[in-house]
């Protein structure tokens, strides 16, 4: 092999670490996530506490504004996506932001429940998820895209975390209005984040595993499995937003609890579920016991939910269930995004995620309205037991999921010249060992690949490569 295959394959085969440009761009947009779901999360433990006071509210109009954020966060959240196609990522997210900070200032200035539900339906309308994973696409090479969709989904597992510990403290010093300007200064400081850290961009490409295809969102829709697990983070999610429309009531009905101190028996449980969860992660990825452990999270959730229908007159038995739910819910928000991956197909995988995405804020949405609703009607109990009733039904649904595959994503950045050449070389891919996917798309110059990495040959893989590999490939 001459001199420029060798420098060619070795760019394809080995990334080497991350460039500055893509550590800014991970981390700039790994606190841009975190800044906003720490301000769409923070009124989570304590708005039925604090909404008590506005002029209409009602049980079912408190959930409702709980939930809002939800239905106008999927329903934007693929188009907005899409549109950071045509105008640029920057340029929709930085509208997302105002959008979701002008949400936070009708709510900070609200006198009545009607204005905080259009508030937190203002909020959701700053759609930006797509539009960060696409930009977080542009700003990345192939062999460095995982580490920062990891980086960001890290930043949303400890801004939920934060915001748990951080709404009741905010809560109790700023009140409900406080509340809501510090989620528009989170709004600011995330524009920040995007103006003055964050790259823009050279040029904007359409990347299959971060962004929805349109023309196939029905083969995502009418895939079994696929199904099942956008089932599975609706229902997590319509679980957990009903839980904390009664929960709050709880605490203060019956334990004494107050509100600041609300915090004193979060920041335990959180810090304690992740510590459980951790070795549970580690035996479904790295035993390959991925659909057991998937399937024990589910039990716990639906444990947890009994456990607070018997017990959420009594501090420990909250605080029990608390932590039997958050090692669940930890364990799900970890698991399901792996699962998604592992079951699209390698060419769905970024449309697979954005129905994932629309599901679990419709989650969220149904579950402030039905939260709401049966506290109304069938009193706290009612609440638990429903979303008891809900993990039994997900679980008799994934229980007839297929066992995942155990396969990682590969993209390789690749010069194929041809359709034809393309469509030759997938072929050649899929029959190397611990290939079990692949698909080669000349425009966007990127190989799609599927692995078992324990059967993967890495050598026929390299050997393979450098046959179709160009002399000069583009440079990324």
């Amino acid at each position: 092999m001459d001199k420029a295959k060798e420098k060619a394959l070795r760019s394809i085969m080995e990334s080497g670490p991350m460039t500055a440009t893509e550590k800014r761009a991970a981390a700039g947009l790994s606190l841009i996530y975190a800044f906003r779901m720490l301000g769409l999360f923070m009124i989570l433990p304590v708005f039925s506490l604090l909404a008590g006071d506005l002029e209409g509210a009602t049980p079912q109009l408190v959930g409702l504004a709980i939930g809002a954020y939800g239905f106008t966060q999927a329903l934007l959240q693929i188009p907005f996506g899409l549109l950071s196609d045509r105008i640029g990522r920057k340029t929709v997210i930085t509208f997302g932001l105002i959008l979701f900070a002008l949400g936070s200032i009708v709510a900070a200035q609200a006198q009545d429940i009607w204005t905080i539900i259009a508030g937190r339906a203002l909020q959701g309308s700053g759609a930006i998820a797509a539009a960060i994973m696409a930009l977080a696409a542009d700003l990345t090479r192939e062999g460095h895209r995982t580490k920062a969709m990891a980086m960001i989904g890290m930043s949303i597992g400890m801004a939920f975390a934060v915001s748990m510990v951080a709404g009741p403290l905010v809560g109790h010093w700023l009140g409900l209005s406080g509340l809501f300007w510090s989620t528009a200064g989170l709004a600011g400081l995330g524009l920040i984040v995007l103006l003055t850290i964050v790259p823009s961009p050279v040029t904007l490409r359409f990347h299959r595993d971060a962004e929805v295809q349109p023309a196939r969102v029905t083969s995502v829709l009418t895939h079994p499995d696929l199904l099942r697990l956008d089932f599975g983070i609706l229902s997590l999610h319509l679980i957990l937003t009903a839980t904390f429309v009664a929960l709050p009531l709880a605490l203060n009905e019956y334990t004494a609890l107050p509100t600041f101190k609300h915090s004193y028996l979060y920041l335990p449980v959180m810090g304690l579920s992740l510590i459980f969860m951790v070795p549970l992660v580690i035996v479904a990825e790295k035993k390959r016991k991925l659909k057991a452990v998937f399937l024990l999270a589910i039990v716990l959730i639906g444990l947890a939910q009994a456990g607070l229908a018997q017990f959420h007159t009594h501090l420990y038995g909250i605080a029990a269930s608390l932590l039997v739910f958050f090692t669940g819910f930890n364990l799900l928000e970890a698991l399901l995004p792996s699962l998604i991956s592992k079951t699209a197909p390698v060419d769905l995988k970024g449309t697979a995620m954005g129905v994932y995405s629309s599901s679990q804020f419709i989650g969220a949405f149904l579950g402030g309205t039905s939260g709401g609703w049966l506290i109304a009607h069938h009193g706290l109990q009612g609440v638990f037991w429903f979303c008891g009733g809900l993990a039994g039904l997900w679980l008799l649904i994934a229980g007839g999921m297929k066992p995942p595959r155990p396969v990682s994503s590969l993209l390789l950045h690749i010069e194929t010249g041809s359709r034809r050449q393309a469509d030759r070389l997938a072929r050649r891919l899929r029959k190397l060992p611990g290939v079990q996917e692949a698909l080669v798309v000349p425009d966007e110059g990127v190989a799609y690949l599927k692995i078992d990495k324990q059967k993967l040959d890495r050598e026929q893989l390299e050997s393979l490569l450098s046959k179709f590999i160009q002399p000069q490939p583009k440079e990324n």
